[in-house]
C-alpha cells in the first residue's frame, strides 16, 4: 500500500465529472452498487460508478438464457438492459446513491433507449428526479426499434443525432458509451455535438453454439462478448479514440487488475471501468484502486494526469 507521505494525485476530471481516482465501474456488471457494499466502502473507495442503464419506461429485458462462460477469458450477454424505469429506479435506489454522492463517490446515471425521443423522454426524467446524478452516460448501442434493429450509434450521423437531440436536455456532463467500431470517426462526431466525454468500447458481437443441441447458449444468435478476451482490443481503440478527439475518455474492455487500467492511461484513457471482472471478483474494482495508486507512484510522478497518453 502507498504510504500516505508518497501518495500521488489520483484525482481526475471526466468530461466535468470529478473523480477522487481513475477507477470507474462499467454499466450492468455492478448492479447499482449497493450490492457491493458487504466487500468493501463503495462510495469511499471507487473514483465512479455507473449505473445500470435506465430507459423511460420499464424494460423487461431478454428471456433467459442471458448469459454463458466462454473458456474463463470471456463471458458472452444478452440481457436486453432490462430495468424498472427511471421513476422505479430513483424510488428504489435514489437514497442508496445519495449516500454514494456523500461519500464522495462520482454517480453517473446510464440512459438507454430505442429511438432518439426516448433518449430524450428519459434524460428529461433524470434531470426532474435524479439530484444525485455527476453526470449522464448515454448507451447508443441501444437498437433502433424504427430502423430495424441497427445500434443507435451504429455510424457518426445516427450517433451524432442521439447526441445532437439529447444536449440540451442536461447542464451535467453527458459521456457516451460507443460500440467497438469505427471508434475515431464516430468520436470525432460526438465531440462536435457537445459530448463532454466518452466511454469505449462496449461488449463486442459474437457468438456460441452448443455442440449438442445445435442451438445458441444464450436466447439470441449473437451476443455481446466481454472480459479479459477483448482487453487488448479495448486498448487499441481507446489508443486510436483519442489520437482523434479533443475530449476525456473512459476506458471498458477487460480491466481486471491495476496493469490493466495502467494500460488503458497510458493509451490515452483519463479514467477507467472494472467491468466483468466485477462478476467474479467482487473486489476487484478496489484492489485496482489501490494497484493503480502504486503504479503511479512507481513511475515517479506525483499526479496520475501526468500519465494519460504518455504510451511512446
Amino acid at each position: 500500500m502507498v504510504s500516505e507521505q508518497t501518495s500521488p494525485r489520483m484525482a481526475v476530471s471526466l468530461g466535468g465529472i470529478e473523480m477522487r481516482n481513475p477507477v470507474n465501474t462499467a454499466s450492468g456488471t455492478f448492479g447499482n452498487g449497493e450490492q457491493f457494499e458487504s466487500f468493501y466502502d463503495v462510495g469511499a473507495t471507487l473514483g465512479a460508478i455507473t449505473c445500470k442503464g435506465v430507459s423511460a419506461e420499464p424494460w423487461d429485458g431478454n428471456p433467459a438464457p442471458r448469459l454463458a462462460e466462454l473458456g474463463g477469458s470471456a463471458i458472452l450477454n444478452s440481457v436486453g438492459l432490462q430495468n424498472p424505469g427511471v421513476h422505479g429506479f430513483v424510488e428504489r435506489y435514489g437514497t442508496y446513491l445519495e449516500s454514494v454522492k456523500s461519500r464522495g463517490c462520482a454517480v453517473i446515471c446510464q440512459v438507454a433507449g430505442h429511438s432518439v425521443e426516448e433518449y430524450v423522454r428519459a434524460m428529461d426524467l433524470f434531470e426532474e428526479l435524479a439530484p444525485f446524478a455527476a453526470g449522464f452516460e448515454i448507451n447508443i448501442s441501444c437498437p433502433n426499434i424504427a430502423a430495424g434493429g441497427a445500434a443507435m450509434g451504429a455510424t457518426p450521423a445516427s450517433a451524432a443525432e442521439v447526441m445532437r437531440a439529447v444536449r440540451p436536455h442536461t447542464t451535467r456532463p453527458v459521456v457516451v458509451k460507443m460500440a467497438p467500431h469505427d471508434v475515431a470517426e464516430i468520436g470525432r462526431a460526438l465531440e462536435a455535438e457537445g459530448a463532454d466525454a466518452l466511454a469505449l468500447i462496449n461488449t463486442i458481437p459474437g457468438m456460441a453454439i452448443d455442440v449438442r443441441t445445435r442451438r445458441s447458449r444464450v436466447c439470441r444468435p449473437t451476443a455481446g462478448v466481454s472480459g479479459p478476451a477483448i482487453h487488448a482490443i479495448a486498448v487499441r481503440m481507446v489508443w486510436e479514440c483519442a489520437k482523434a478527439v479533443n475530449i476525456p475518455l473512459c476506458g471498458i474492455g477487460g480491466v481486471a487488475s491495476g496493469a490493466d487500467a495502467a494500460e488503458m492511461i497510458l493509451a490515452g484513457a483519463t479514467a477507467v471501468s472494472v467491468g466483468t471482472a466485477n462478476l467474479y471478483d467482487p473486489g476487484c474494482a478496489a484492489r485496482v484502486v489501490a494497484e493503480l495508486e502504486q503504479w503511479v507512484c512507481d513511475q515517479g510522478v506525483t499526479d496520475v494526469n501526468e500519465l494519460i497518453g504518455a504510451f511512446e
